[in-house]
């Protein structure tokens, strides 16, 4: 007879459903935690154009509010600008960094943006079971601003109808994220006299994420976080950063290019209010979930300053 307090072997499909829950309840602190409060993710990059990534992005925002979290998307569109514009037979014209946009290509942008992928993430949510509404800075006027005239250095700057954000007006996004609903925005501001702004949609996440004051931004991008190496030479993520921490990364030059207004750009957000920001690799299936709610995370999390024990605590 066997002893009542011994353990049954467990077959390879019994052991796989154990893993399984076993992830569950991994994650049930930080459901805990995180229920009610607010996450904005800024969606781009290749999660945007791969179908299998579009599809598991979507799936991990509905699970997201399902269990009781309030997930806010801002979405950018620089290739369906760009590929309208191609058809259209209208050349793209870059100005330190930013697409000048005269009338003709503000309008082009504001059609894709707003009538083709606005609406396109808000079916994909909508199919997945969520109740997804598309809107854009000119909706109850969202996003407030005026034409950018200084680039980041402070020089004067000319790249037509580019906006900058002068004021973000929140009661229609909480309307609607605490409520059912998933607000998705497209980053087109207005002007004081109806004129309308294309705004870079990184700018557009941070400055809603702040006036939210957000428990997180997470950005889907298409690296893996901010990269060190190990002891056998090979690339790993770092998981937690703080201005402390990115300074002396940048002296050493562990840090370098474009990273750096990336990490300068999430250490403004959280000294403005937002607890956490994170870089992560929307090149990665369910990379959302893979961050929020599993110990270590996969990409880097950036917070005013490490607590004593801080560790990956989402």
């Amino acid at each position: 007879m066997a002893d009542k307090g011994q353990l049954p072997e467990l077959d390879m499909i019994m052991k796989d459903k154990v893993d399984r829950a076993s992830i569950l309840i991994e994650a049930l602190p930080y459901i805990r935690k995180l229920r009610g409060q607010t996450i904005v993710i800024k969606y781009g990059g290749n999660a945007m154009v791969n179908e299998d990534l579009k599809q598991s992005v979507m799936d991990d925002i509905t699970l997201l509010k399902y269990i009781g979290i309030n997930p806010i998307i801002v979405h950018g569109g620089g290739p369906d600008i760009t590929g309208m514009l191609n058809k259209m037979n209208i050349e793209s014209r870059f100005v330190s960094g930013l697409r000048y946009t005269d009338e003709e290509t503000m309008r082009v942008a504001q059609m894709v943006l707003i009538g083709k992928t606005n609406k396109e993430i808000v079916s994909n949510l909508n199919t997945k079971g969520a109740k997804a509404i598309g809107i854009c800075g000119i909706d109850g006027h969202l996003i407030e601003a005026e034409r950018l005239s200084e680039d980041n250095a402070g020089n004067p700057i000319d790249v037509g109808f580019v906006g900058k954000i002068t004021k973000i007006n929140t009661k229609i996004i909480e309307m609607l994220a605490n409520d059912e609903y998933i607000p998705v925005i497209a980053p087109i501001g207005v002007g004081k006299d109806g004129e309308s702004y294309n705004i870079n949609a990184d700018t557009v996440a941070s400055e809603i994420a702040v006036a939210l004051k957000a428990e997180k931004l997470m950005t889907l991008t298409d690296v893996g976080g901010v990269l060190e190496k190990d002891e056998n030479g090979e690339d790993r993520i770092i998981p937690v950063l703080d201005e402390e921490s990115i300074n002396e990364l940048i002296e050493k030059g562990i840090i370098t290019g474009g990273m750096i207004p990336k990490l300068y750009g999430c250490l403004d957000i959280v000294r403005r209010g937002v607890r956490k920001a994170h870089i992560i690799d929307g090149r990665i299936p369910h990379s959302l979930l893979l961050e929020i709610f599993t110990a270590k995370g996969i990409g880097t999390m950036i917070v005013k300053e490490k607590g004593v024990k801080y560790g990956h605590q989402h």
